[in-house]
Order: structure tokens, then C-alpha cells, then sequence
């Protein structure tokens, strides 16, 4: 998890390989694999565009409902979550499985829906979720320069890890920055060093007002946890 702020000592060593390509010449799709720091999560480069903009995190079958390539990774036994970026997708497994009999499954999970002709998102999942890094009017000085940092320096290594990051909130009294990790980055078991000897060690030299960086689990800003003022 951000490999070039805090690199800890890889976790699995002989289970997949670093990078693997697949040639899928029936399909004519030619699909990529890229180990993350979080050994239950994958890294799946398609070889073409997945999302136009933006990134999409889907912790269950019923979150995907909006995404058909997510319906599809979703009921591959084992799969517990599925994070589609611009060019890749990352899916995350439970513990008891192992990749090397899931990964062809995903691999065909993926032909059979690039076959189909389905939309990666449906017309029902709404509208574009807008990009929380954006800076908008109402963001205070602080604020701006938060999502500067962090658009700049962090999101392109948790993005290289198959993740990315979500700018929840920040308190002026406490000094408190909320954020929450996706993708690779969600249950990670290094992203208590990412966050405190990278993302919270960065915005505290730059910027004096920040004290401390949060993260907020999707489960608990669910139950309606979204910050802790």
C-alpha cells in the first residue's frame, strides 16, 4: 500500500506471480494480473477502458446491482468485493480461497461479459458519483490544499496498488482528516502504515492544521459512521 511512502514486507511471496499476462486469443481479450500489498486482493487489467471516469468500489452482490461486470465477479464463489477504476478491476477474496483455482474463473467471468456486449455500469445505477479529491467553492483553504496533496502525491500509488482513496471529511477543532480506502486498500493489512507512515506523516509536515488521518471502513459509514464528530 503506497509502495513508495511505506513499502512493508510482502505478504505472499509464491502464491502469484507480480504480473502474468493471459492471452485470450478466443475472445480477443488479452488480460493482465498485477499482485497488490494486499495478498486477498487482485489486480485485473482488461487490455481496454472499464470505467470512462471515475472508480466504483462494490463491497456485495447486492451494491453491484448496478454493474453487470460486477454481478458477473460477484457470483464466482469466494469473491467478496469488486473495485472498477478507468483501466483495471480489483477483486478481493475471502481468506479460504486460493487464487490459483479462482483466478480462471474470474478470467472467464470477465470473457464472457466483454462477449456480451453489457455496459459496465447499467442505466439504472444513477448518476456519476462525483470525485470526492475534486475541489469545489465551498472547500475551505485547508480543505483545498488536502485534496491537493492527495490527489498529487497519494492516489497515484494507491491507484498503482489497485485501490484509490475517498476525501470523507476534516474537523478544524480536532485536526481530524476522515478518510476511506477501496479497492486493494480496504482491509489491507498494511493500510495502518499507509496511513500513518505515509498519508498522515505528509499532511502534517505540509499542512499545520491537520493532526491526525482517520480511516472510515465502508461498513461502518453504512451503519451511518461517517465521521467521528
Amino acid at each position: 500500500m503506497l509502495r513508495s511512502l511505506a513499502r512493508p514486507a510482502a505478504a505472499s511471496s509464491s502464491t502469484f506471480a507480480a504480473r502474468r499476462p493471459w492471452a485470450l486469443a478466443a475472445r480477443r481479450l488479452f488480460i493482465q494480473t498485477e499482485s497488490t500489498p494486499n495478498p486477498e486482493a487482485l489486480k485485473f487489467l482488461p487490455g481496454k477502458d472499464v470505467l470512462e471516469s471515475g472508480s466504483r468500489d462494490f463491497r456485495s452482490l447486492k451494491d453491484a446491482q448496478a454493474s453487470p461486470l460486477a454481478r458477473r465477479l460477484f457470483a464466482t464463489e469466494g469473491v467478496t468485493s469488486v473495485f472498477l477504476a478507468a483501466d483495471f478491476v480489483t477483486v478481493s477474496k475471502s481468506d479460504e480461497m486460493d487464487w490459483v483455482a479462482l483466478k480462471p474463473q474470474i478470467f472467464g467471468a470477465m470473457m464472457d461479459f466483454y462477449a456480451s456486449g453489457e455496459p459496465v455500469l447499467s442505466e439504472e445505477s444513477g448518476s456519476e458519483e462525483l470525485d470526492s479529491l475534486v475541489i469545489t467553492d465551498d472547500d475551505s483553504e485547508v480543505v483545498q490544499m488536502i485534496k491537493e496533496l492527495l490527489e498529487m502525491r497519494i492516489r497515484p500509488s494507491v491507484q498503482e496498488d489497485g485501490g484509490d482513496i475517498v476525501y470523507r471529511g476534516f474537523d478544524d477543532e480536532s485536526g481530524v482528516v476522515t478518510l476511506q480506502m477501496q479497492g486493494s486498500c480496504a482491509g489491507c493489512p498494511s493500510s495502518s502504515v499507509t496511513l500513518k507512515a505515509g498519508i498522515e506523516n505528509m499532511l502534517r509536515h505540509y499542512i499545520p492544521e491537520v493532526k491526525e488521518v482517520r480511516d472510515i471502513a465502508a461498513d461502518d459509514e453504512e451503519m451511518g459512521f461517517e465521521t467521528p464528530w
